[in-house]
C-alpha cells in the first residue's frame, strides 16, 4: 500500500475516496491466482527473526542484557520517587559545561542525504527535535567530528537537549556543550542525568521560534539543581538512578528477544 500511495502527497487535489478505492497494489499470488498468505507469513517471520537476532546481539554487546537492578539502584529509585533527595544544589550550566568549537559546513541542510550514502556518513545535527537532531549526512572531510556532549538547538520551536554518545557534527541552528570540571570525567549514565535536568529550564512550552529561548550566551546562564553529598555534586546517585531507569525500560526488550530465540531455537 506504501508503493501505491507513494506519488500522493499533504494537500493533493487527486486523492479522494473515488482514488483511494480504484488504486491498485501488488501482492503475492498462488496457483489459481490467489493471494498467497502463507508466503506473506513466512516472509514477514524470517524478517522479524532477522531484526530480532540483530537487536539480541545489540543488547549483549552494550551489556543491556542484564535487566537485574541492584540494591543499590532500587535504593536510588525509591530515594527519587518515594522518599524524595533531602539535599540539591543550584548551578550554573556555563559553570559546569563549556561550549565545543565546530568548524562551519559547506552545505545546506536540503542538499545532503537523509541516510548515509557514499562518502556522507557522518550525522548532521540541526535545530529539529526528531531523532536528536541528526536528520542528515555529510563528509566526515572537513568536518568536526564529535561524541560524548549534549546537543541543544539554538534557533527551534522545541529546545530539548540531548546526549549524544556517537560520532556526529553540527550543521547549522545548534551547537553541543560538553563537560569541563577536569576533577571528574562523568559519565553516560550522568550525562544523562544532566540532560535531564537542562530540559527542565530549556525544554519549555514558552520557547517557539516565535519566542524563542537563544543560543548559549542564554542558556550558559541558566541555573539547573543537581543531587549534592556533603556538599558536593552526587555523581554515584546519578549513576545508580540512571542505570536503574534503564533495566527497567530494557527489561521488556530483553524478555522478548529471549522469548523469540527460544521459539525459533
Amino acid at each position: 500500500m506504501r508503493k501505491a500511495f507513494y506519488g500522493f502527497s499533504w494537500g493533493s487535489s487527486r486523492f479522494n475516496v473515488e482514488t483511494l478505492n480504484n488504486q491498485k497494489v501488488l501482492l503475492p499470488v498462488r496457483e489459481e491466482n490467489l493471494i498467497d498468505f502463507d508466503f506473506m507469513e513466512k516472509f514477514i517471520a524470517e524478517l522479524e527473526n532477522q531484526q530480532v537476532a540483530k537487536l539480541s546481539d545489540y543488547l549483549t554487546a552494550n551489556g543491556f542484557d542484564n535487566y537485574e537492578v541492584s540494591n543499590e539502584e532500587l535504593t536510588a529509585l525509591r530515594k527519587l520517587t518515594e522518599i524524595g533527595i533531602d539535599d540539591w544544589g543550584t548551578y550554573t550550566i556555563g559553570s559546569l559545561f563549556a561550549k565545543v568549537a565546530t568548524k562551519k559546513l559547506p552545505y545546506k541542510a536540503k542538499e545532503l542525504p537523509k541516510k548515509p550514502i557514499e562518502d556522507c556518513v557522518l550525522p548532521c545535527l540541526t535545530s529539529s527535535f526528531q531523532n536528536q537532531g541528526l536528520n542528515y549526512y555529510a563528509p566526515k572531510v572537513g568536518a568536526t567530528i564529535i561524541n560524548n556532549v549534549i546537543s541543544l538547538p539554538s534557533n527551534s520551536d522545541v529546545y530539548r537537549a540531548y546526549y549524544q554518545s556517537k560520532d556526529f557534527t553540527v550543521l547549522s541552528d545548534s551547537y553541543a556543550i560538553q563537560w569541563k570540571l577536569t576533577e571528574h570525567k562523568i559519565t553516560p549514565n550522568q550525562y544523562l542525568f544532566m540532560v535531564m535536568c537542562i530540559n527542565k529550564v530549556t525544554d519549555l512550552p514558552i520557547y517557539s521560534y516565535k519566542n524563542k529561548l537563544g543560543g548559549w550566551n542564554v542558556v550558559k546562564r541558566k541555573q539547573i539543581n543537581l543531587p549534592q553529598k556533603n556538599g558536593k555534586i552526587d555523581f554515584n546517585f546519578m549513576e545508580r538512578l540512571i542505570s536503574a531507569v534503564r533495566k527497567r525500560v530494557i527489561k521488556d526488550v530483553v524478555l522478548y528477544t529471549d522469548r523469540k530465540t527460544e521459539n525459533n531455537e
